[in-house]
């Protein structure tokens, strides 16, 4: 356990480190707004988050937290200006090979999590290469929602339980919950305990309907390209304070 001082009111207060989520999830949320205040195109603000991005992988690292999922991309971004859709597949594309080698040193394994085959060849063949070069890193497990939605997500999940039971190999009688669970995109993963939201939304739009059903939540004004290590830091001590009780009485 270490002491964080807080900037806000002077006070001292105590981050365990011991006791860190073991999955944070993070809508990644204000990159138009902050490139609006600040008098530049849109585009610039998501070229900061990308940054910012980076600076969460790092603290994640630092402190040994296992797993991060971020929403980069949702099903319903698509109804965004054909510009500005254009300029984020690029960045992503051009990120991924940028960081490739980053990754890969610091044993990451990239997961992508959404409705893939709708993303462009390029991506796709970016998306392939890197979860391949990386399947076998285990320091940290980084999850991109990209064509991400929810919704979507469980939609999915239910095909896949038809198909299983047309093809016998599940019993529609045996389906409870652990069969939802199991072919849901985060089919091997746990649930997040934290969820992070940036830019003071208090909504989930669409992000892990049946994975955060019992996830703590921390929304922040701060926009994403700000989003720092002292910001983690506040959402984390915030999350130590909680009692997870998980519908029982303690």
């Amino acid at each position: 356990m270490i002491v964080i001082s807080n900037c806000k009111n002077n006070k001292n207060e105590l981050f365990d480190m011991s006791s860190l989520p073991q999955h944070l999830a993070i809508i990644m949320d204000g990159n138009g707004r902050w490139a609006k205040k600040k008098g530049f195109p849109r585009s610039m603000g998501h070229k900061e988050g990308a940054k910012a991005v980076k600076r969460v992988i790092a603290s994640c690292l630092d402190f040994n937290i296992p797993i991060l999922t971020i929403f980069a991309f949702s099903t319903e971004n698509w109804k965004r200006p054909k510009k500005e859709i254009a300029y984020l597949l690029k960045l992503f594309e051009s990120v991924l090979v940028k960081e490739k080698a980053n990754l890969i040193r610091n044993n990451i394994k990239i997961n992508f999590i959404g409705r893939l085959t709708d993303l462009p060849t390029p991506l796709n063949d970016k998306i392939n290469e890197l979860c391949e070069s990386t399947k076998k890193n285990n320091r940290l497990i980084l999850n991109i929602a990209v064509n991400y939605g929810g919704r979507a997500e469980i939609v999915d999940a239910i095909n896949s339980i038809i198909l299983k039971i047309d093809k016998k190999n599940l019993n529609i009688d045996k389906i409870n919950e652990d069969t939802v669970s199991d072919n849901l995109y985060t089919y091997n993963l746990p649930d997040p305990d934290l969820l992070i939201r940036t830019a003071g939304e208090m909504r989930i739009s669409n992000f892990m309907i049946w994975q955060t059903a019992y996830t703590e939540f921390w929304v922040t004004p701060v926009l994403w390209p700000d989003f720092d290590k002292k910001n983690l830091i506040e959402a984390i001590i915030n999350f130590q304070k909680r009692v997870r009780k998980y519908g029982g009485k303690i």
